[in-house]
């Protein structure tokens, strides 16, 4: 992806947003300078634990169709938890435009909830999986959704209208997409490592390349190794 291209992404999602009520904390808005200074004092925890930024087209170049925006608000790491101290869950929010797919994966130990926070309606498609990872693609998939568990076929697509939400445990295949316009998506989870704990069901990227044909307004998660 172009940086010209992350840059506006960066700008629209901020406002689209904000048209819902939420504000990114102060880290979110510091200058890649600024915030290379603030993690060499005392921002460490927001390299360390990947929050901010983070915009993929899964390394194939056509974010339009196949792609997805991230922000981490807050996140924990595998120290925390087994230590049984310091935070450990996750906080993110997420911009799925209207067809724009996110691609079949599970993760190995992340549960997370989905929550529709507002804008059209969010569908998933649900498979489970056999005791060895692999995609069942005949076996019902049991999913609590708001506190109600339902049985759905394999494969079957789940609309989550606004307000709305669906806990994704680790052995849920699922892709989703914004169906009749974006959608702004919540996602509270225990602790999330996105390097290691994402597994795709096509062989594809979890981060983007990025081509720097402009300086980049924020950084992302994904420039953090070689910025910072």
């Amino acid at each position: 992806m172009k940086r010209s291209i992350v840059n506006e992404i960066i700008r629209e999602a901020d406002a689209f947003m904000r048209s819902f009520g939420f504000v990114m904390p102060p880290f979110a808005y510091l200058t890649p300078e600024a915030l290379k200074a603030r993690v060499a004092s005392d921002g460490a925890m927001i390299r360390d634990h990947m929050m901010g930024w983070d915009i993929t087209d899964y390394g194939q170049g056509d974010f339009d169709n196949l792609g997805l925006f991230l922000f981490t608000l807050r996140n924990g790491t595998a120290a925390n938890v087994a230590r049984g101290m310091g935070p450990l869950y996750a906080e993110k929010l997420l911009i799925s435009e209207e067809n724009q797919l996110s691609p079949m994966h599970h993760h190995i130990y992340k549960t997370e909830d989905i929550i529709n926070r507002g804008g059209a309606t969010l569908v998933l498609q649900l498979y489970t999986r056999t005791e060895d990872g692999v995609l069942n693609d005949t076996a019902p998939v049991e999913v609590m959704t708001d506190g109600q568990m339902r049985t759905l076929k394999a494969g079957e697509h789940l609309a989550l209208a606004p307000g709305e939400s669906v806990t994704l445990e680790p052995w849920h295949w699922h892709a989703f997409w914004g169906e009749g316009g974006k959608v702004l998506i919540g996602e509270v989870s225990n602790v999330n490592d996105d390097r290691t704990d994402n597994i795709f069901h096509q062989p594809i990227g979890r981060f983007s390349q990025i081509e720097e044909d402009e300086a980049p307004l924020h950084l992302l998660v994904s420039d953090y190794d070689s910025w910072l």
